[in-house]
């Protein structure tokens, strides 16, 4: 199981974390600052799998990560995950960004927050994969931009209406108003209704 998800780049700047179990917050920082310290003193050309530091778990739990240019995808497992599928797993998730994103970058991480957590979530719930199928993904990704897309369209009809109304000539609608000749009320009284 997925115990967490990091993404910090290479001066330890968390651009993405996602606990699936509970710790306190200072906890969390701890468990960043010790996985980055790990990972990040390791050379580009040694394995990509760790034994899980004293906070995270111990023995028990493995850190499993990729560095891409100036981002450290970080992912912490317990020992029944396959490091080669959790390396796979992290494979899709960045060029599944790539995708969405043309060529994804820090900033894509930090000024598109609400996407990159909507694709983690296709990829990864409650700390158990979901899907690995990156068309899937991308699939679903596409789906929510058109419901953004058709919402907004809703909104704008509403911000034309009110548009609308405030150019409408409101002294000469009251006008109108005044020229209405209402019936004479006492005479509405005399009617019986059965």
């Amino acid at each position: 199981m997925i115990k967490a998800i990091l993404i910090f780049n290479n001066h330890g700047k968390p651009r993405l974390i996602k606990f699936y179990q509970h710790y306190t917050e200072d906890m969390q920082q701890q468990i960043i600052r010790e996985t980055f310290q790990l990972v990040s003193k390791r050379d580009d050309n040694v394995c990509n799998f760790l034994e899980g530091g004293s906070l995270i778990g111990g023995s028990d739990y493995k850190i499993i990560y990729r560095h891409y240019a100036t981002l450290y995808f970080v992912f912490c497992v317990d020992s029944s995950e396959s490091e080669l599928g959790i390396l796979d797993l992290i494979q899709v998730f960045v060029e599944t960004l790539d995708k969405c994103f043309e060529n994804v970058c820090e900033l894509d991480l930090i000024f598109h927050f609400d996407k990159v957590q909507y694709i983690l979530q296709e990829l990864c719930m409650g700390g158990m994969v979901l899907e690995t199928n990156m068309n899937e993904i991308v699939l679903r990704i596409e789906e929510m931009n058109k419901l953004e897309k058709s919402e907004a369209g809703i909104g704008g009809t509403q911000s034309k209406a009110i548009t609308a109304v405030k150019e409408m000539n409101i002294s000469n609608i009251t006008q109108k108003f005044k020229d209405i000749k209402l019936p004479d009320l006492p005479n509405i009284g005399n009617i019986k209704l059965n």
